[in-house]
């Protein structure tokens, strides 16, 4: 069997607690409220994010891995969780400073900050649950 050519994709969940506020810095109060609503709370809410990271690419035919599942736990653990888990983005992170922290754009920077210490021959997707019915995805 060839096992070069088998791709295979792996999984790895987390979780972290963080508060935000979605607000538009260039709009009225009343223009933020209503568009953002509940989500532009002036004191910040909540949610209990869940993130899915898969990693794809090709077994390596000697270790039979495509990668070291500890090696993506920690990289999960350092660069994401250590960095947002019971934070508020909008006030305690760098990379929400200027950026409206959205699903959509925690999704992204979350992929951002992975795909950098990833091997370039392996593709990399970022599931963020914001809520158990809602959640966005992003892979490059």
């Amino acid at each position: 069997m060839d096992t070069k050519r088998r791709r295979v994709a792996v999984y790895r969940r987390a979780h972290f607690n963080a508060a935000h506020r979605l607000h538009v810095p260039q709009w009225s109060v009343e223009e933020n409220k209503a568009f953002f609503g509940l989500c532009n709370n002036d004191h910040y809410h909540g949610h209990n994010y869940e993130i899915e990271v898969k990693v794809e690419g090709f077994v390596n035919e000697v270790t039979g891995y495509l990668v070291d599942m500890k090696f993506i736990k920690q990289l999960i653990e350092k660069e994401i969780v250590e960095r947002f888990d019971h934070k508020n983005l909008n006030l305690d992170t760098e990379e929400f400073k200027t950026i409206n922290p959205t699903a959509e754009n925690i999704v992204w920077v979350i992929w951002e900050k992975l795909r950098a210490r990833l091997s370039e021959d392996l593709d990399l997707s970022v599931r963020l649950y914001e809520t158990p019915r809602n959640f966005v995805e992003y892979n490059g």
